[in-house]
């Protein structure tokens, strides 16, 4: 048996379970709960300083 053979058939079979596996362990591992604080913290760094970025405050002026 050739080798691109035989690396196309375990591609077609067991590495496409792996990697099929790996993607439904990932979406799990995002949207387990707990987790969603996390990341409502982290997407509302942005949103922190209403009334100026967070420099401008403690900068002095020349």
């Amino acid at each position: 048996m050739e080798l691109y053979t035989m690396l196309r058939e375990f591609a077609d079979s067991w590495m496409l379970l792996f990697l099929f596996s790996f993607f439904v362990l990932v979406v799990l591992w995002v949207m387990r709960p707990g987790a969603t604080r996390n990341y409502r913290d982290t997407a509302d760094i942005p949103f922190r300083y209403e009334d100026a970025p967070a420099g401008d405050a403690n900068q002095k002026e020349a």
